[in-house]
C-alpha cells in the first residue's frame, strides 16, 4: 500500500521542515489580513474562543490526515487516500473537487488579490492588460521553478513563507505592548447562529493544509515526515491565528468596525505609523503569492497521480527526463489558473470551494476509518490517532455541522458539479470499454 511503481522517477526530497512550512504557507493566505475584523465584529472578545473551537475541529481532521498519510504515501494526497479506500470512482470525484473546485479557482482569486493589493500602491495594476502580463510572469516563474524540481519549489516556499510571516510576527511581538485588556473582556455569549456562521468562516481560514500532501511521492521517510509535518505546521497555524486575534482585538477593540477591511494594517499603523499600512499591503500580496506557489508545487501531483491511474490524459503523467518532475501537469495546472485569473469567471464558480473542501475532508476521514480495519501491507511503522474513533468522530460531526451552514445555492451547485463529474467518469469508462471491444474485433 505504501510503495508504488506509479511514483517511479520522482525524487523524495521534502523533509519535515519543508512540509511544515508548506502547510503554513498555503494555510496562512491573504484572508488573515482581514479575518480578525470579520470575527471580532461578530463575536467581540469572545472571538478568541471561536479560534480555539475551530482549532479543535481542524486538529481532528489534521490528525486523520496524519494517520492515513503515513499509510498511503503515494503521490496524490487526498485523491490517493480516497482511491486506496474506495476505488477509482471516489478518487475521480475527489480529484476534481480538489483540483478544480478548490485549487484552481482559489489560486485564480489569489492572483487577483495580489494585483488588487498592489493597485492601492500603484494604480497601474488596475489595467487589465498589465494585470494579464503580470499574472503570466508570476505563473511562468512558478512553472519554471517547480519543473526544475520539488526541492527547488520547496526552497522557494521556505523563503517566501519566512518573508510573509515576518510582518505578522512583528504585529504579534510589538502589538502586545499596545493591548488594552478591557478590549478582551466579553460581557455576553453570542447566539448559536452567529457563532455557527462565524465558525464556518473561520474554518475555511484553516483549510488548505491538505494541498501540501499532493507531493506525497516526493516526501522523505513519509511514515515519519507526514505526521510530524502536519502536527508542526497545523499547530503553528493555530497559534499564529490565535495570537493575531488577541493582539488585534486588544489593540483595536471598538475601532474594529471602522477598519474592517484591513485590521492588521491598522495595528501596524499604530506600531510604526503610516508606513505600516504599506508594509501590510505588500505582505498581503506576498502572502497570496506564497499560497499560489504552494498550489503550483502540490496540486499538479494530483493531476499526475490521476493520469497514472487512467483518469486524466496520459501525457499528464510524463516525468521530465532531467528534473524528474511531472512537467506537463505543472504547465497545464498553471495555465488553467492563468485563464481563470484573467477571465474573472472564477467569481461565479468559486462558490463550489466551500462544499468541495468539506466533502473532501469527510471522505478522507471515512477512508481513514476504513483502512484501519485492513491489514497493513508493510512492516514500516505508521502513525495512528489515539482514542479509537473519538477523534475521527469529532471530525465527522464538525464537517456535517458545517455542511448544514452552507446556503441552498452552494449545496445545489455542488450537487450539479458532482453530477457532471459522474457523467464524465462513466463516459470515459464506456469509451475505454468500447475501444477495447473494437480492437478485439479487428
Amino acid at each position: 500500500m505504501n510503495k508504488s511503481n506509479k511514483d517511479k522517477g520522482l525524487k523524495r526530497v521534502v523533509d519535515v521542515f519543508g512540509l511544515s512550512l508548506n502547510i503554513v504557507n498555503i494555510t496562512v493566505g491573504a484572508g488573515i489580513f482581514a479575518l480578525p475584523a470579520i470575527v471580532g465584529i461578530e463575536l467581540g472578545a469572545f472571538s478568541v474562543y471561536a479560534y480555539l473551537f475551530c482549532g479543535i475541529m481542524m486538529a481532528a481532521i489534521m490528525l486523520c490526515y496524519a494517520e492515513i498519510g503515513s499509510r498511503i504515501t503515494n503521490t496524490g494526497g487526498s485523491y490517493a487516500y480516497v482511491s486506496a479506500a474506495f476505488g477509482d470512482f471516489a478518487g475521480f470525484i475527489v480529484s476534481w473537487l480538489a483540483i478544480f473546485g478548490w485549487s484552481i479557482l482559489g489560486s485564480a482569486a489569489l492572483m487577483n488579490i495580489i494585483a488588487d493589493s498592489l493597485a492601492v500602491i500603484s494604480p497601474v495594476f488596475s489595467n487589465p492588460w498589465i494585470r494579464g502580463i503580470f499574472f503570466f510572469v508570476l505563473l511562468s516563474f512558478l512553472v519554471v521553478t517547480n519543473i526544475r524540481g520539488a526541492k527547488q519549489g520547496v526552497t522557494f516556499i521556505k523563503w517566501i513563507t519566512i518573508i510573509k510571516l515576518l510582518p505578522l510576527f512583528g504585529i504579534i511581538i510589538f502589538g502586545f505592548s499596545l493591548i488594552n485588556t478591557e478590549n478582551l473582556h466579553w460581557e455576553h455569549l453570542p447566539s448559536i447562529k452567529t457563532f455557527g456562521n462565524t465558525a464556518l468562516i473561520l474554518f475555511f481560514a484553516f483549510a488548505g493544509f491538505e494541498t501540501a500532501l499532493g507531493a506525497s511521492g516526493e516526501i522523505k521517510n513519509p511514515q515519519r515526515t507526514i505526521p510530524w509535518g502536519i502536527l508542526i505546521g497545523g499547530g503553528s497555524v493555530i497559534i499564529i491565528y490565535l495570537l493575531l486575534q488577541i493582539v488585534t482585538q486588544g489593540v483595536l477593540g471598538p475601532r474594529m468596525l471602522s477598519v474592517k477591511d484591513a485590521p492588521l494594517a491598522a495595528v501596524a499603523q499604530s506600531i510604526v505609523g503610516i508606513v505600516g499600512s504599506t508594509i501590510l499591503l505588500v505582505a498581503a500580496a506576498i502572502s497570496s503569492f506564497g499560497t499560489v506557489s504552494t498550489d503550483v508545487l502540490n496540486t499538479p501531483r494530483v493531476l499526475y497521480a490521476g493520469a497514472n491511474d487512467g483518469l486524466f490524459p496520459k501525457f499528464l503523467s510524463k516525468i521530465h527526463p532531467k528534473y524528474a518532475t511531472p512537467y506537463w501537469s505543472i504547465i497545464c495546472f498553471a495555465g488553467l489558473i492563468f485563464i481563470f485569473s484573467i477571465s474573472g469567471g472564477f467569481k461565479q464558480l468559486a462558490i463550489l470551494a466551500s462544499a468541495a473542501i468539506l466533502l473532501i475532508y469527510l471522505l478522507v476521514i471515512i477512508a481513514t476509518i476504513k483502512l484501519r480495519s485492513e491489514k497493513q501491507e508493510t512492516t514500516e511503522k505508521t502513525f495512528k490517532v489515539p482514542g479509537g474513533l473519538i477523534i475521527p468522530s469529532i471530525g465527522i460531526v464538525s464537517i456535517l455541522w458545517l455542511l448544514t451552514s452552507l446556503s441552498t445555492w452552494e449545496i445545489v451547485s455542488t450537487i450539479i458539479f458532482i453530477a457532471v463529474i459522474c457523467v464524465v467518469y462513466f463516459t470515459m469508462k464506456w469509451l475505454k470499454k468500447r475501444t477495447k471491444t473494437l480492437k478485439k474485433l479487428e
